[in-house]
């Protein structure tokens, strides 16, 4: 009961915090009809800066770090992002009127991190003064880009094994994959990380974690990156409060099961990441921050990234399916569940 009674006090408090205050005002603007808006070169701009900051950090910080302490909680990333897709792929498709497509791009978006969730996090431990790993933005793309490619592979072989199954008489087909070059090979798979590697947001990233990891960026990265960082984060999240709120209308057009998906994957995905997190403390003294930071990647949902990939990859998926789940439930329920990684890090491992 107590322990209860100390998660509640916590999301009480960071309610109050810049962070979720901004999100919360976004959705209250957007409920009044409010004509509020970024113009959506501003936004991108605001993303562009908040990636780069994020990769600088993480190149600086890699350039210091152990191997090994970097290699687990890394390992722990990528299993993070294909558990989730694996399981999102055994409940989304067990349901009545999820077509494959649809579920797997599903399942690859939320197993996908956003950027902003995991910048909101920083800026949440920031606040409280908990310490974490400098590296972290670097596991980023280890689970973004292994949940995309299980999601995306995994969705093609299907799609593939139905083709040849539903042949002509004489019992063959000719099956030709959008992009692919033909069957499932090595070319696919190229292909598609290729595709995930060259999207906006992971290449801001990679960009700033090289420069980071080679250069030298330090002046800038004091006199420019770090003073903005805040603010800019402030206007993402009023932005992204208002998109959660316009969206949740998309919510009609889909089967209930992904309003229940949305609103319970964050809790269930971020369980798993804190559990990879444990694990990485318990075999290389992976702090309590970082722990909460995985946690936090493994609960978003990728609003960047994922969604132009999955699109090109994905097609024959109805975007109001994926994006509107995500956008219009997973990232508020990841955003604000923050504070319970945070209650639960302190509980089972101390600040």
């Amino acid at each position: 009961m107590e322990f209860i009674t100390d998660i509640a006090m916590t999301i009480v408090a960071q309610l109050q915090k810049p962070t979720l205050a901004f999100l919360i005002g976004g959705m209250v603007l957007a409920a009044l009809g409010s004509r509020l808006e970024v113009p959506e070169p501003v936004y991108k701009l605001i993303v562009l800066l908040l990636l780069m900051k994020v990769g600088l950090s993480a190149g600086m910080a890699v350039r210091e770090a152990d191997l090994i302490s970097l290699a687990v909680p890394a390992l722990g990333a990528v299993a993070a992002g294909i558990v989730i897709v694996l399981l999102g792929r055994f409940v989304l498709l067990r349901q009545r009127g999820v077509t494959e497509m649809d579920g797997m791009a599903t399942a690859g978006l939320f197993g996908a991190v956003s950027a902003s969730t995991l910048a909101a996090g920083m800026a949440m431990l920031d606040a409280e003064g908990i310490a974490y790993e400098g590296f972290i933005g670097a596991l980023y793309p280890f689970m973004d880009v292994a949940a995309l490619l299980t999601a995306i592979v995994l969705a093609r072989m299907s799609a593939e094994r139905k083709m040849v199954a539903s042949g002509g008489a004489d019992g063959t087909a000719t099956v030709t994959m959008s992009g692919s070059g033909g069957g499932l090979n090595g070319d696919l798979v190229r292909d598609i990380l290729v595709d995930t590697l060259k999207s906006p947001a992971i290449s801001a990233l990679l960009l700033g974690l090289g420069l980071g990891l080679l250069a030298r960026p330090d002046a800038v990265y004091e006199s420019f990156y770090e003073p903005l960082f805040r603010g800019l984060l402030s206007l993402l999240m009023l932005v992204m409060g208002m998109e959660a709120w316009s969206r949740l209308s998309d919510m009609r057009k889909v089967a209930h099961v992904y309003v229940v998906y949305g609103l319970t994957a964050p809790i269930i995905h971020g369980l798993i990441g804190f559990g990879f997190g444990l694990l990485a403390h318990h075999l290389t003294g992976f702090s309590a921050g970082g722990v909460v930071l995985l946690a936090v990647m493994a609960s978003s949902s990728s609003d960047i990234s994922g969604p132009p990939t999955l699109r090109a990859a994905l097609p024959e998926a109805n975007p109001s399916s994926y994006v509107g789940t995500s956008t219009g439930l997973g990232t508020p329920v990841a955003i604000l569940s923050i504070p319970l990684w945070i209650a639960m890090a302190e509980r089972f491992i101390g600040s």
